[in-house]
């Protein structure tokens, strides 16, 4: 065992030693020196989280696998270390998830000669989990991942959105949560943000007006602006009279961003809410999908120096927290027919028993469906927050 836990050593100094885009190739190295592995690939979700795309010097020139229909594409779902038979039934292909405090990044896949031992498969999995962190790191100076993630071109509103993210996922013991945009490619003025801190989870849902490149600019300054005045220590009400100062400014009111925004205190479950716009909240508690009804106020930027009321409600253990922008309870589908509340409900029920992360993907999945495989007329955007803390039952 001790032998294996060396390779967790020396594989940690080799993969920060490494040059930003040969982190596979240092991991694919150590697996074959310590595991004997005759195959390493490294699978990275794709914007839509539709499937898996092989990392390769040239992106996209290895074939992507679903992820709805494949081993590889079920342990991404479940977060779960899979094993099925090698090629030609020699060896065994063990599926491990890559993935970073709940954020989901995509699939190491290794053949190895024989099944692995508990114990291997715990070094193996927690190799996998190393090599996710270093991901993080490694594309603040490479774009081979990035790349790597694109079924198709982004459109540059998409990069922006997409580079405005402070990730996909996130788990602690209190709580999990997970988001995701569409349509992923061309997604231009919807967006999310949150942070986490020992005494606060912070959420927001934003949609900005219009399309483009205009859209994202405008939401990129809405969340650069929140940001700036929660990271002076600011409360919520303060957040977006700041945020709504700065796009007034900017454009006068020509435009503006409808926004939800949240904080969760860790302790007690009491939620503070500032409900600017067309953004819902939705509770499933107890196999129940209810509408979350708060005072409606103005947009980001609509109105010069507009003041904003915090509300509150509390969430309680088990209760699952789906927020959508007007993309999703709005939707059409080609042939007109309204998306509608009642469908919502149905793929939020239908969602349940997946992890947060997964059913945001399922519910925006289950939207595209309804869409016929076709892109989205308006851009929306899923985030679904599960409430696991059991010291927000005694602060309720």
């Amino acid at each position: 065992m001790s032998r294996n836990h060396d390779a967790l050593g020396h594989a940690e100094k080799a993969l920060r030693a490494s040059a930003p885009h040969a982190l596979l190739d240092v991991m694919r190295a150590t697996l074959q020196s310590d595991f004997a592995a005759t195959s390493v690939d490294l699978l990275l979700a794709d914007y839509r989280l539709s499937v898996l795309q092989p990392v390769t010097e040239l992106p996209r020139t290895a074939t992507p696998l679903p992820i709805r229909t494949t081993t590889a594409g079920r342990a991404f779902t479940a977060q779960q270390v899979l094993l099925e038979p090698g090629p030609g039934a020699e060896g065994v292909v063990i599926h491990l998830p890559v993935a970073v405090r709940g954020d989901r990044l995509g699939i190491l896949r290794v053949q190895l000669p024989a099944t692995p031992t508990d114990g291997q498969r715990e070094v193996l999995a927690g190799l996998a989990t190393m090599l996710g962190h270093e991901l993080i790191v490694a594309e603040r100076d490479t774009d081979l991942y990035l790349q790597a993630r694109r079924r198709e071109r982004l459109s540059l509103a998409a990069e922006m959105q997409w580079q405005l993210l402070p990730g996909r996922g996130c788990a602690r013991t209190e709580y999990s949560l997970g988001g995701q945009l569409e349509p992923a490619y061309t997604i231009g003025g919807d967006n999310f943000d949150w942070s986490t801190s020992a005494e606060y989870l912070t959420v927001t849902v934003s949609n900005g007006m219009g399309q483009g490149i205009g859209a994202a600019l405008l939401t990129n300054l809405a969340i650069s602006a929140l940001r700036n005045a929660r990271r002076a220590g600011l409360d919520i009400a303060d957040q977006a009279c700041l945020a709504d100062q700065a796009l007034y400014a900017q454009y006068g009111g020509a435009q503006h961003v409808s926004t939800l925004l949240l904080r969760f205190e860790v302790a007690t479950g009491r939620v503070g809410v500032i409900d600017a716009g067309s953004p819902r909240a939705l509770r499933l508690r107890e196999g129940v999908v209810e509408l979350i009804s708060f005072e409606a106020q103005l947009p980001l930027g609509m109105f010069d120096g507009t003041n904003y009321r915090e509300q509150a409600f509390h969430v309680e253990p088990g209760d699952r927290l789906v927020i959508v922008s007007d993309g999703v309870h709005t939707a059409q589908a080609p042939t007109g027919t309204e998306y509608g509340t009642t469908n919502l409900d149905l793929a939020i029920s239908a969602s349940s028993n997946l992890p947060a992360s997964e059913a945001a993907r399922a519910i925006i999945t289950e939207l595209l469906d309804y869409h016929e495989g076709t892109d989205l007329l308006d851009d929306a955007v899923v985030v679904c927050i599960d409430w696991n803390n059991p010291a927000a039952q005694a602060g309720h």
